[in-house]
């Protein structure tokens, strides 16, 4: 059974259950399998040499997830071919692709952990009480070293863009 913590994470001051053990820099990263649409999968090794910018949302039909999307396709754009910017939810497949193009994002890869919740529990960012994610960012290198980590303490807080993108741009 998967370690649960308390006292970590909030959505608008009420107290939430993370499920699954904090990641670490220096971490080598958790594998982990998620849809890329209803019956395809991918994993850690599916971007495999190539530096991982891992951005976590509880949902892209929200106002701050929406942004942070649409945030990072733009720096990813100026980042290279070396760099994969993933961004994890629990939505469909099919509301991610819809919400992409009615959104214009074409830089992101847009993954759903909807199926098993394993991308949750290996990241401990599994939100018991709802079974959504909670925002975070990872940076993970070329060799699958955990390079950066912003867990949020409030699920409505942007992450820190700018720590992340420096943290990619060194590795790169």
């Amino acid at each position: 059974m998967a370690q649960e913590r308390t006292g970590v994470a909030t959505l608008k001051g009420n107290p939430l259950t993370l499920v699954g053990n904090e990641v670490k820099v220096g971490d080598k990263a958790p594998d982990f399998q998620l849809n890329k649409d209803l019956m395809n999968q991918v994993s850690l090794s599916d971007y495999a040499g190539k530096v991982k910018l891992i951005s976590v949302v509880p949902s892209l039909d929200t106002g701050v997830c929406d942004a942070q999307t649409r945030r990072f396709n733009e720096e990813a754009a100026n980042l290279g071919d070396n760099v994969a910017v993933l961004t994890v939810s629990v939505d469909l497949p099919m509301a991610q692709a819809r919400w992409c193009g009615a959104a214009g994002i074409d830089k992101v890869v847009t993954l759903s952990d909807y199926k098993t919740r394993n991308f949750g529990e290996a990241y401990g960012v599994l939100i018991k009480e709802v079974q959504l994610l909670m925002r975070s960012i990872f940076v993970i290198d070329a060799n699958d070293t955990v390079q950066y980590v912003e867990y949020l303490g409030e699920m409505t807080n942007h992450p820190n863009y700018e720590s992340a993108i420096e943290a990619v741009k060194k590795l790169v």
